[in-house]
């Protein structure tokens, strides 16, 4: 069986180096989600008699989207991944924590100062260049860390999304229940004594 995907150290330069965190998110969607058929048809049991010849002279039915056993499905999802949709839900609150609070260390905060300043004392004469207007101010690195963690959870819901339709079509279980509510459902197991 696959190993869920661990939660890295969590500390704010881990968030605000947006590329380690997105190919931390890119990895863990590519080792699970990504290839949720591959993990899925890893569960089915193979024949237990030993293989028989005559089955490859006629085609049959797609009996490799057969149901799987109920056991071995949950089993996927309370040791796979669920534990990989926690980390990186983990990973996606803390950063969206550290998007939201004040960054003293942010390193490019004097020469934003500066260009403010600068942009107050600009003249603008658009008859004569109509392109002096154009200033496009730094943003700082925490509206850039929440710009990018707005993507990335718009992503992720789509991939749970895609994943959880196609484990459903698997495993079956009930046709109403949401990524969500099974999600919640696991959290709540998992906290319990």
């Amino acid at each position: 069986m696959a190993q869920p995907s661990p939660t890295p150290p969590l500390a704010p330069q881990f968030c605000f180096s947006t590329a380690i965190l997105q190919d931390f998110l890119r990895l863990s969607r590519s080792s699970v989600d990504d290839t949720i058929t591959q993990h899925l048809n890893a569960l089915v049991t193979p024949s237990k008699a030993g293989f028989d010849p005559s089955s490859t002279s006629h085609l049959g039915s797609r009996s490799f989207l057969r149901q799987i056993d109920s056991r071995s499905c949950q089993a996927f999802k309370d040791a796979v991944l669920f534990p990989s949709w926690d980390a990186r839900t983990q990973v996606l609150s803390y950063c969206a924590m550290v998007a939201t609070s004040p960054d003293p260390g942010d390193p490019e905060i004097g020469l934003r100062k500066a260009e403010n300043e600068k942009d107050r004392e600009r003249r603008i004469d658009e008859r004569l260049d109509p392109y002096s207007a154009r200033f496009f101010p730094r943003e700082p690195r925490t509206e850039q860390l929440a710009s990018v963690l707005r993507q990335e959870q718009g992503i992720e819901n789509i991939v749970r999304s895609r994943t959880w339709r196609i484990v459903k079509d698997r495993c079956g279980g009930p046709a109403d229940s949401s990524w969500e509510q099974a999600f919640a459902g696991w959290r709540q197991r998992k906290d319990e004594p």
